[in-house]
Order: C-alpha cells, then sequence, then structure tokens
C-alpha cells in the first residue's frame, strides 16, 4: 500500500449526519463560530505587529522572534527568548497566551470540520492523520480521568501534550467544544504562568554565562527533539528502508 493509500485508510469517517450540510448550517455550527475568531486573531496579530514596526521596531522584532519561535519550536523556546530579550512577565506571558490560543482556536476547530468531511479532507489530509496519530496515542490515559485528566495532559510538559493535541483528544473523549476549549485553554494559561516563573529563575542562574545563555540551551534541546521526533516519523513512514539500512541487514543475507 503506498503512502497516499495509507493515509486516506487512517482518516476518520464522517461524522453522523453532517456530511450533507449544507453551507448555511455550516457557517451557523459552533466549528465554525471558534474557527472565525481564531482567524480573525491571526489576521489581527500581524496587522498590529506591522503597526508596532512603524512605531516601535526593536521591541517589535521581539514579539516578532517570540511568536515565530513558539509556533515552530515551542513555548519554552519563544519564553526564553522573551526573557533574555529583557522582556517583562506581562509581555512574554500575553505574546504566548495570544500564539496558543489562536494556534487552538484555527487547529482545533478545522480538525473537527475535516473530521466531519464538512471541509475538504484532502486538503488537510497530513495534518488529520498526524494529530489523529498523536491524539489516539494518549486518548485513553486521558478519557479514564475526564476534564481533570485532560488540563493535566495540556499542562504537563511533555512531548507531544501541547493545546492543539489536547483540543482533539478532547473532542474525541466526547467534551462539548465549550468544556474541551475551557479546560485546554485554562491549563495552557497556568502552564505558561509556571514557565514564566522557571525562565526567569533559569536566566537569573545562567546570566553569567551571557544574556542568551539560558535561551540558547532551550534552543539547542528544542532542535535535537525536533530531530528525534523527525527520525522517529521517518522510520515509522518507511519501515522497510530503516529495515534495510539496520545493523543486521548491513552485510546483505548469506
Amino acid at each position: 500500500m503506498d503512502r497516499s493509500s495509507q493515509q486516506k485508510s487512517e482518516l476518520p469517517p464522517p461524522g453522523p449526519g453532517r456530511r450533507g450540510w449544507r453551507n448555511s448550517e455550516v457557517l451557523r455550527s459552533v466549528e465554525a463560530r471558534i474557527l472565525s475568531v481564531g482567524l480573525g486573531l491571526a489576521i489581527v496579530t500581524p496587522i498590529a505587529l506591522g503597526l508596532g514596526w512603524l512605531v516601535y521596531p526593536d521591541g517589535t522584532a521581539v514579539y516578532a522572534t517570540m511568536t515565530g519561535l513558539n509556533m515552530t519550536v515551542g513555548r519554552a523556546a519563544g519564553m526564553s527568548f522573551g526573557y533574555a530579550s529583557g522582556m517583562n512577565h506581562v509581555a512574554v506571558i500575553s505574546s504566548n497566551m495570544l500564539t496558543e490560543t489562536i494556534q487552538v482556536l484555527v487547529l482545533y476547530p478545522l480538525f473537527v470540520l475535516g473530521w466531519d468531511n464538512v471541509v475538504g479532507a484532502h486538503h488537510l489530509r497530513r495534518f488529520l492523520v498526524e494529530m489523529r496519530r498523536s491524539a489516539e496515542a494518549s486518548r485513553p490515559r486521558v478519557a479514564r480521568y475526564g476534564m481533570i485528566g485532560l488540563f493535566a495532559f495540556v499542562f504537563l510538559p511533555f512531548w507531544m501534550t501541547g493545546p492543539v493535541v489536547g483540543a482533539i483528544i478532547g473532542f474525541l473523549i466526547g467534551l462539548k467544544p465549550r468544556q474541551n476549549l475551557g479546560t485546554v485553554l485554562a491549563a495552557t494559561y497556568a502552564a505558561v504562568g509556571i514557565w514564566a516563573l522557571f525562565f526567569e529563575r533559569m536566566n537569573a542562574l545562567t546570566a553569567g554565562y551571557g544574556r542568551y545563555a539560558a535561551f540558547s540551551t532551550v534552543l539547542v534541546l528544542g532542535a535535537a527533539a525536533i530531530a528525534v521526533r523527525s527520525v522517529q516519523l521517518w522510520r515509522r513512514d518507511h519501515p522497510r528502508s530503516a529495515a534495510d539500512d539496520s545493523p543486521g541487514t548491513a552485510g546483505g543475507t548469506r
């Protein structure tokens, strides 16, 4: 089976009774309203950064870099860079809260709408498959404790326990959107606050090694984690190649 066929087979089935929704019904759905709020914030944020660049370019550059790091490397990289750049608690915490809120309010409804085949799933195929894999791996543990388990999943700083995956798990275990997003965002904001205290202390301890010592450490660890994850995904998607490269098959068969 080729990769595209495998991904198609792993896509979730359509939700009950929603595949035939008319456009007007889709626009009135809870997920569409959540998505509209997320897209609105996603549009307003770069506009605000652009206006800020005209007034205060240095500070705006820090905000933009912190946002980009949060979205690409993770929360730890974004927040540690903000503190290393001299930003205060309010600026770092509010910026990262906004970034992660936008991610949840955009990606979560896209997943749900793709799940129900309301939007064209072929455009979101890889996203749907990867998010479903990550969520399904942790769903049994979270489902056992319900909203408390979901809060802990999002709050604890383990690999692939971010708010977007948490929101998708909440959907998979049957939480209503209000319960799901309320739990996920509350855990996210609590985690951002704890990280803020941690990085403030970390910057104080590493100040003697340079202004960006703590940020550099986090960046190296984040890059290593991404590299390991990339290798794991490659091995998963190319099992035959990984087996051929293993030491036991290096010399070929005798």
